[in-house]
């Protein structure tokens, strides 16, 4: 039974039932879609997380509008622009040259400065614009890196190490002041499960090993020279904020807030193509000198 009471949502449908139509003559609804699937239709040399990441940085417009939803539906034969700008940020973070020859380049890596691409597409300077990475620094780590110019002396730097033939030296500002004036530090280190982008000291992670010492102290801060034997991701933050004393301005494993963080590559030992063993040295930025 029909109560003709009710109103009806679809005024199609209440034609055909109060048999003004036919149903195949009530007009169908255009197709809609999404507008990141559109645009995977349009731009192939793109996969859908980047096309998702350009919608919401605002590159796209939809007939003329900007759209920064990737969700949105959208009829096929409205027009989709993309415009992906240049090089949009840190252009300015240029790296100072220590070193260079026609195998290798040593440079000084100003923190802010990526190491590396992230994703398919990446609107700022990465160090990858100066030569093919052999290891990495975190964005907001400073100091000594090398670069190599091709593939043979790539995989010969990155076999040192690998097997923990290149050694490297740090310096960093930590919060307070450590017990012993120098110690080993030899803490397993595991991904964090509930953070899975940060990581954690864990008994069943992998072996990590650091050396400190402290160089200078005042009553809030300490300047200390850390030598890590092992190479594991975020270990210098971890191992130090496990003593209870994180690096300065860490916002990750830190608590006091600083314009950077306090970490510095400065030297690096290592062998060039052709034997020669050579340390690169990066000098102390002026604003570790400012703190304490």
């Amino acid at each position: 039974m029909i109560r003709t009471g009710k109103k009806f949502s679809k005024p199609a449908m209440s034609r055909v039932i109060n048999g003004d139509t036919e149903l195949s003559d009530a007009p169908d609804a255009p197709e809609k879609f999404r507008l990141d699937h559109l645009m995977m239709e349009i731009y192939k040399s793109y996969n859908r997380s980047s096309l998702q990441k350009f919608i919401e940085n605002g590159f796209v417009t939809v007939d003329g509008k900007l759209v920064q939803k990737p969700n949105a539906k959208f009829e096929k034969e409205v027009k989709v622009d993309l415009k992906i700008p240049d090089i949009m940020k840190n252009e300015d973070l240029v790296p100072e040259t220590i070193y260079e020859d026609g195998n290798v380049i040593v440079l000084d890596k100003p923190a802010g400065l990526l190491s590396m691409a992230k994703g398919e597409y990446c609107p700022e300077n990465t160090l990858e614009k100066y030569g093919l990475l052999v290891h990495r620094l975190d964005r907001d780590t400073s100091g000594v890196v090398i670069m190599a110019k091709n593939p043979e002396t790539q995989s010969f730097l990155r076999r040192q190490f690998q097997d923990r033939k290149a050694h490297k030296t740090y310096f960093a500002i930590v919060e307070g002041v450590p017990k012993l004036n120098e110690a080993r530090i030899d803490l397993p280190i595991a991904r964090d499960k509930k953070r899975p982008t940060t990581f954690r000291v864990d008994p069943n992670g992998k072996a990590s090993e650091t050396y400190y010492k402290v160089i200078k102290s005042d009553d809030k801060h300490s300047l200390l020279e850390l030598k890590p034997t092992t190479g594991r991701t975020h270990q210098l933050r971890v191992h130090l904020k496990y003593l209870g004393h994180p690096i300065l301005g860490d916002s990750v494993y830190g608590n006091e807030k600083a314009d950077r963080l306090f970490l510095h590559a400065h030297q690096l030992e290592i062998t060039l193509p052709g034997g020669k063993r050579t340390v690169f040295e990066a000098k102390l930025p002026p604003e570790f000198k400012n703190v304490l």
